[in-house]
């Protein structure tokens, strides 16, 4: 009776299955170096699928090394090595997978620093996701999605005011190293704890060709902050191989769909894409594909325009989640006109862009406003941010202008050293330092007490301490008209008639 049982459980287990042989496609590495293999024998490889690299002759239970399939010619198949191709010969044996290359994918991944395969780099165990999604996948229509109308509050009043970011939208970061282009996205990641819990985006930092010590250490203060419990870091370190560099923004795009896809609003920046291109036109002259203008492959433009397309904010029908994508793109001695920086500027909705010299005086964060540039984000701010914001960047403007004209004057008639004036201390007034983000009400309250004069008789040195007083002034004394901006994100006449008594008479007292 036993005897049947069991050869009951067998033959249901083995039905359906083939018992016979299997054909399976076999190649051979013929060329391998610099993390790049040329392969014949697979004449049914597809682009962009997986394969795997055994040792042969030898031990076939040592791991295979997973390879990507980017060139296929007549005879010969041209894959990147994902791994260490040291531990790859000639001979070796190829398998194909039948699968293009995914990522893992959802919630167990928030807190996390992964590699771009979604393999933990933080010692904090294996990651429990169930899903995978992959890398590649096709932007959403244009009928799938909706204009942007919902402000992205980065905490920084030179961008929230003058160059806003709508949610969905697409933002280039662009300047030279080392004048904080990092920090104002860090900024903007710190400052989503200043959003409602049921409306803060997903943030996603993707690192290409980073120092893994400077991204250890931005993790470090963002887990300090509370920020890495909304966050996914997505780590291609400069110690690792080119393929990684390559795949690490779709990984991380892939990554952020998921969410954007449950209806979530998701923000992601990709730090930074120059490397990213350098990355490619090193694998794509490996590949033997024919160099163009400055030795990048013909496809480089198209190598970006397929990963920004994919933000978007998607319409009601189809969740309503969104994607703003901030990428960064480093320039040479402030040169925008290269290659790479204009292929990113066309592609994206606008740039911020941030200049060497504004460091070098002091101005924090570095912006050129004159420069800088949002497309939609104005369509995006809220009300209360729109009535300041107008007035301020037609002083700016005026600043801008006015000190380039008169360095060489001698005499100024009265009108124009005002305009002067009150430019310096606006300029003085938009200083802030990493990690001190303000929520929206509290800037609204700070512009507005420019536009309307209450800093003109400050000293320029004075400036930001006359801003923290003025805040801490409101806190304490009038934390009502701040709940009240926050609540109705408007400005109304009896609201600002209150805000200026309030200001008022913090004036008084400070002059006294």
């Amino acid at each position: 009776m036993a005897k049947d049982h069991i050869f009951e459980i067998l033959q249901k287990e083995l039905e359906g299955k083939e018992l016979g042989p299997q054909k399976e496609e076999i190649g051979r590495v013929v060329s391998v170096g610099d993390g790049v293999v040329q392969i014949e024998g697979l004449p049914h490889a597809v682009f962009s699928e997986m394969i795997e690299i055994t040792r042969w002759p030898g031990n076939l239970d040592t791991p295979a090394v997973p390879a990507l399939v980017l060139n296929l010619e007549e005879y010969m198949v041209g894959a990147v090595v994902l791994g260490d191709d040291s531990k790859i010969q000639e001979g070796d044996l190829v398998k194909r997978t039948k699968k293009v290359l995914s990522v893992p994918v959802g919630e167990a991944l928030l807190g996390r620093v992964v590699n771009p395969l979604g393999e933990p780099l933080d010692g904090k165990g294996s990651i429990g996701a169930i899903e995978s999604l992959p890398i590649e996948r096709s932007s959403p229509q244009v009928l799938d999605r909706e204009s942007v109308d919902t402000p992205l509050a980065t905490g920084m009043k030179v961008v929230d005011a003058a160059i806003p970011i709508g949610r969905g939208q697409r933002e280039l970061i662009i300047g030279d190293r080392q004048i904080g282009k990092t920090a104002l996205v860090q900024d903007a990641i710190v400052n989503q704890l200043n959003e409602p819990a049921e409306t803060r985006p997903i943030c996603l930092y993707v690192a290409i060709g980073q120092k893994a010590s400077k991204v250890a250490q931005m993790v470090q203060e963002l887990e300090s902050k509370g920020a890495m419990d909304y966050t996914i870091v997505v780590a291609a370190s400069s110690s690792d191989p080119a393929s990684l560099w390559y795949i690490a923004p779709y990984a991380g795009c892939s990554m952020a769909e998921y969410f954007r896809d449950k209806g979530k609003d998701v923000l992601i920046m990709y730090d930074d894409l120059s490397k990213h291109a350098w990355a490619w036109r090193q694998l794509a002259l490996l590949l033997r594909r024919p160099p163009g203008r400055e030795a990048y492959p013909g496809d480089v433009f198209y190598l970006h325009s397929r990963l920004l397309e994919r933000a978007a904010k998607l319409s009601p029908e189809k969740g309503g989640g969104s994607l703003t994508a901030l990428p960064i793109v480093e320039t040479q001695l402030g040169d925008v006109s290269s290659y790479i920086p204009t292929n990113v500027i066309s592609i994206t909705d606008g740039q911020i862009y941030l200049e060497s010299d504004l460091f070098s005086k002091g101005q924090r964060p570095a912006v050129n406003i004159g420069l800088s540039v949002s497309r939609v984000g104005s369509s995006a701010q809220t009300k209360a941010m729109k009535k300041v914001a107008s007035q301020l960047k037609l002083d700016l403007a005026q600043y801008q202008e006015l000190v380039a004209f008169v360095q060489f004057a001698q005499d100024l008639d009265e009108s124009t050293r005002k305009r002067i004036e009150r430019g310096s201390r606006l300029m003085e007034l938009l200083k802030q330092q990493q990690f001190e983000v303000l929520p929206m009400e509290e800037q609204v309250c700070v512009l507005f007490a420019a536009n309307h004069g209450f800093i003109d008789s400050v000293p320029v040195e004075n400036v930001q301490a006359f801003e923290k007083k003025l805040l801490e002034f409101l806190k304490n004394h009038h934390q009502d008209i701040l709940d009240t901006i926050k609540e109705t994100k408007d400005l109304s006449d009896e609201t600002q008639e209150q805000l200026k008594r309030a200001i008022h008479g913090f004036s008084e007292t400070t002059e006294k």
